[in-house]
């Protein structure tokens, strides 16, 4: 009966949100007004093919992304490595690792990468070309806490430094990611809260010399891609060799409408995980899902994930983790 009633408040959940606006398109109209977009692609083939619900169900390293008050959700030190071919050829990385200090405490460490091959620099006299080549590069470094403050209740936070690269300009910037993960003691259900890049507005720093040998050096500002999600997880099934978790989340970002997902994993004898999810009130993305494989090797407990998630008409996106657990 529990059971049934959990069940029963998702659906009524997901179905209230996605009829309110919380939910049309209002929002949309804020499209395009925030900087350092790369900060907003999810890591992790776990997260990425449970369509990015995943705040609260945030139980490996992959946590320093998605909600920092997962690090003490787990207790194994882990080591973690992301690689995501993301749309028209860009390369996106993530390099994690979580130390714990105590079973209340645990500190983590991580490195967000973006890149792309060289592309020509065209002029209005030169459309194919000048002959020269320009780059485009995105970093990110963070350090993560997280403690829990009671059996029930945890909290995290993430102090971020970025830095966008331009040809000749550069953006840098400091912003902040605050996690909460509660444990409601009905079940397995737990609640968790997460806002992510909060900082001041960016510039870019650099000149930059135009047509007619003009030089320009002033630049506009931009806010940072601030998120805020809320999200619900339960298992709806569980015995000693089959677990089922879903999750669902609703995602406030600063620069457009707001979005809901909803996301599963089957687990199998904690070796084999099936993975699906939804994003709803989204431009391209719509559905994912993914596999998993955990198994222990001489020196740790190794996890391959992969994800795939369709982008519409900008194709498809594979992501790839390993997690190395000590």
């Amino acid at each position: 009966m529990k059971k049934l009633l959990l069940i029963s408040f998702v659906l009524i959940f997901a179905y209230s949100n996605a009829n309110a606006q919380l939910f049309p398109t209002l929002g949309g109209q804020r499209a395009g007004i925030s900087t350092a977009q790369f900060l907003k692609i999810g890591v992790g083939g776990r997260a990425s093919a449970m369509g990015d619900a995943f705040i609260a169900v945030a139980n490996d390293a992959s946590s320093l992304y998605w909600n920092p008050a997962g690090l003490v959700q787990f207790s194994d030190d882990q080591i973690m490595f992301s690689h995501n071919k993301w749309v028209v050829d860009i390369n996106h990385d993530f390099l994690g690792a979580v130390y714990h200090l105590g079973k209340d405490y645990a500190l983590g460490v991580s490195i967000i990468g973006l890149s792309m091959d060289k592309m020509p620099v065209t002029t209005e006299f030169a459309p194919f070309g000048t002959g020269e080549f320009f780059t485009f590069s995105d970093v990110a470094i963070a350090l993560t806490y997280s403690q829990k403050m009671t059996d029930k209740f945890s909290f995290g936070a993430t102090v971020r430094y970025m830095e966008e690269t331009l040809d000749k300009l550069k953006m840098r910037g400091v912003m902040i990611d605050l996690g909460t993960y509660y444990w409601t003691g009905l079940g397995t259900t737990r609640f968790a809260v997460a806002v992510s890049n909060f900082g001041a507005e960016l510039a870019p720093d650099g000149d930059v010399v135009l047509v007619g040998k003009r030089k320009k050096s002033e630049w506009q500002s931009f806010a940072p891609p601030t998120m805020f999600r809320i999200g619900f997880a339960f298992e709806p099934y569980q015995t000693e060799m089959h677990r089922i978790t879903a999750s669902v989340q609703l995602n406030h970002p600063n620069d457009n409408s707001e979005n809901f997902a909803i996301g599963f994993e089957y687990e199998w004898s904690k070796i084999l995980f099936l993975r699906g999810g939804y994003k709803f009130n989204v431009d391209e993305q719509d559905f994912s899902f993914g596999a998993g494989f955990n198994f222990p090797i001489s020196l740790a407990n190794f996890t391959l994930d992969y994800a795939f998630t369709n982008f519409g008409r900008l194709g498809a996106v594979h992501r790839f983790s390993i997690i190395l657990g000590f």
